[in-house]
């Protein structure tokens, strides 16, 4: 919790989840969304239907939330997380493991829609145009985890948070939006760089080709967010409109993800038993950091730069 918070009690707890908790600052509209797992920090279909019933709230009331017993507007929506040094890990690989050898496509399909019913979400404001959704990095997004970062309209990062794609690891591919939301921060051609290298890139590089939008000291980026959302507010519905202009020009529809998320779907059950070592040993290696609390990147991530 921030020094401002204890001092002058500007935000407090609004909803608290099994794997999510929610605080609001009511002086500056802004929602603060905290992921915190307590195991491996993947999106679980948990953590998936959390997030999801916060997001339905908010669309639901016209981005406004009930907050000590009134309705107060959100001006921002800001993504965290408190796992030390994790931002999120991506997709629940264990439970891909399950479904891709039970052959269970069904499954597959409603795992997917379940992520894609975020995204777009996110991406779509929650149906409030005048909202504006902020990513904050303060550790390691990697796989659905960058994905997650890549939906909102400002990323802001730490130095030493780590993010990249690397399930060409395994012969997979990020399918819940990475391609449709990197193709338009930056080319299809560094989209697909990126998603076929596998590499795993410091916060500092992404900042240099433009994917980071602020890129703040570790232990930082809380104050950073909060330092962008100041120097916004006055110029807040100049901004949103921008943002929504941004849709309107080069939009990402349901249909597109929804596509993208079927193929990756026939990719996942197209993987070899090699393959799937390859993805068991990636669930080890991140079983092991979070038990252990290592200090070192993923190992993953380390093998992902090398395979770039």
């Amino acid at each position: 919790m921030s020094d401002m918070r204890d001092a002058v009690g500007l935000r407090s707890t609004w909803k608290q989840f099994a794997e999510t908790q929610y605080e609001f600052e009511p002086a500056t509209g802004t929602l603060w969304g905290y992921m915190n797992q307590q195991g491996n920090p993947c999106f679980n279909l948990g953590l998936l239907k959390e997030i999801r019933s916060v997001g339905s709230e908010l669309a639901s009331n016209d981005g406004h939330i009930e907050y000590e017993g009134g309705m107060h507007k959100v001006h921002t929506y800001v993504a965290a997380s408190r796992v030390p040094r994790v931002f999120n890990l991506g997709g629940d690989l264990a439970l891909f493991l399950l479904l891709i050898r039970s052959r269970d496509r069904e499954a597959l399909a409603h795992y997917a829609r379940l992520c894609i019913d975020n995204i777009h979400a996110q991406i779509r404001h929650y149906e409030c145009p005048t909202l504006t959704t902020l990513s904050l990095v303060q550790g390691d997004a990697l796989g659905g985890g960058f994905e997650m970062a890549l939906a909102g309209d400002v990323i802001v990062a730490e130095e030493s948070a780590m993010l990249g794609l690397p399930e060409i690891l395994f012969n997979l591919f990020p399918g819940m939006g990475a391609y449709s939301l990197l193709a338009r921060r930056t080319s299809a051609r560094v989209a697909e760089e990126l998603i076929l290298s596998g590499k795993v890139l410091p916060a500092a590089r992404l900042h240099e080709m433009g994917i980071i939008d602020v890129l703040a000291k570790d232990g930082e980026g809380e104050t950073a967010a909060r330092d962008w959302i100041a120097k916004n507010a006055r110029r807040r519905s100049g901004y949103q409109a921008v943002m929504r202009v941004r849709q309107q020009v080069n939009p990402i529809t349901r249909e597109e993800l929804d596509a993208v998320a079927d193929t990756w779907v026939d990719c996942a059950l197209r993987l070899e038993d090699r393959d799937l070592r390859m993805m068991s040993r990636v669930v080890r290696a991140q079983a092991e950091r979070m038990d252990a609390a290592a200090p070192d990147p993923l190992p993953a991530a380390g093998v992902a730069m090398a395979a770039g």
